[in-house]
């Protein structure tokens, strides 16, 4: 029998131009000094203006942090707090990817908290809520503008770290697909698969639920049907089609979790620097291929959804069919291969197993999977792809 609650802690506006809302949602949270939170590449393409005179249009004090980087350390997390909390900061507005999102939330976190990030990272161990965020993604990847948590890598283990609580979500996410119109091709092609592998193992993963079915297998779908368009074509259907994906996505491994192949790209970005969605994809498919035994109706389903035609076929022949659909997908959007990543060696596979097992989302994997399994799926995926 079924027994599970589900809610969402985050507000969703959705639609072009909505990142101009910032500053009356801001006002509403009672905010009179606001912190952005962007890279220095997102403010120069002009994409925090909107959310910038919003803010300034309701009267409130606006400042920047734009020392934000690819897979933030605990000590850039650290940095900023004390930034703003010389500032008195009361909201914080993210615009960016991943990386801008989990600044923001772990800031969030010590001006509510103090301490450094280690100490709050794990399940529901904070206190009250942080500091409220909205978060405006400029990518279609990663979905952290409706997750409950915040990822930070520690810089003397080089280990990713997870802050997992819904007192972390943001406050509200202002999902604007205009954000996609001049994204680097490569980019919405990382970041699209990223989307892609949260909607697969929110789906697959032991801790699904209905709810999370639901957003998940209709993520898939989406961004099946928008990606490829979204790189090569960048019509504005396609890239609302791929930011609703996203934030779907978002929604549904937030509030059931990620599982092996997530295990593995946090133990290669902890190592080697490299950013997540790429770190995904190179995985994706062979991580797929070691599960479809497990849930063989779930991978049937996302076969499905990617468009493989699997009439006349057993749950079983389906679900294998999903692997070829997604190494076919991932080589159209022109993901690298995993050995032509000059970072990654592979005498390093062993290491990186053992820090892939020790990931808190290693149990939620469909199929049972042990350090040593981890290695020969590293091994694999850079040999055979």
């Amino acid at each position: 029998m079924l027994n599970y609650s589900f809610s969402l802690p985050t507000a969703i506006h959705f639609g072009a131009g909505v990142s101009c809302k910032a500053g009356s949602l801001a006002k509403e949270l009672s905010a009179s000094r606001v912190l952005i939170v962007a890279d220095k590449g997102v403010i120069s393409a002009g994409l925090t203006k909107a959310a910038e005179q919003s803010i300034k249009d309701e009267g409130l004090y606006c400042t920047y942090l734009d020392k934000v980087v690819p897979n933030p350390r605990d000590y850039h997390c650290q940095e900023g707090y004390e930034f703003a909390k010389s500032e008195n900061i009361d909201c914080i507005v993210a615009v960016g990817g991943g990386s801008s999102m989990d600044t923001a939330k772990v800031i969030g976190t010590l001006l509510t908290h103090g301490g450094k990030p280690q100490d709050w990272c794990g399940s529901d161990k904070l206190l009250k809520p942080i500091t409220p965020v909205i978060a405006i993604p400029t990518t279609a990847g990663t979905g952290s503008e409706v997750t409950p948590f915040a990822v930070v890598t520690d810089s003397e283990t080089h280990v990713k770290l997870n802050i997992f609580d819904a007192k972390a979500a943001p406050k509200a996410a202002l999902v604007d697909p205009a954000m996609l119109y001049g994204l680097p091709d490569h980019i919405m092609a990382s970041t699209g698969i990223d989307a892609l592998t949260h909607a697969v193992e929110a789906y697959t993963c032991k801790l699904a639920v209905p709810h999370t079915d639901a957003y998940a297998i209709y993520a898939v779908k989406l961004i099946a049907d928008n990606l490829l368009k979204a790189i090569h074509d960048r019509t504005a259907d396609a890239c609302e089609g791929m930011m609703l994906g996203s934030t779907l996505a978002g929604i549904a491994f937030g509030y059931s979790d990620v599982a092996a192949v997530h295990c593995m790209a946090e133990a290669l970005g902890g190592r080697y620097d490299l950013p997540h969605g790429v770190a995904n994809a190179i995985l994706l498919p062979t991580v797929t291929e070691f599960n479809v035994s497990a849930a063989p109706e779930k991978y049937a389903d996302i076969a499905r959804a990617l468009g493989a035609d699997t009439r006349g076929m057993s749950a079983s022949d389906a679900a294998a069919a999903c692997v070829p659909a997604l190494r076919e997908f991932c080589r159209s959007a022109g993901i690298p291969a995993m050995k032509d990543i000059p970072e990654i060696n592979p005498d390093d596979f062993k290491d990186l197993a053992v820090a892939a097992e020790a990931n808190v989302s290693t149990p939620s994997n469909p199929r049972t999977v042990t350090a040593a399994d981890f290695e020969e799926l590293f091994r694999k995926a850079y040999y055979e792809g």
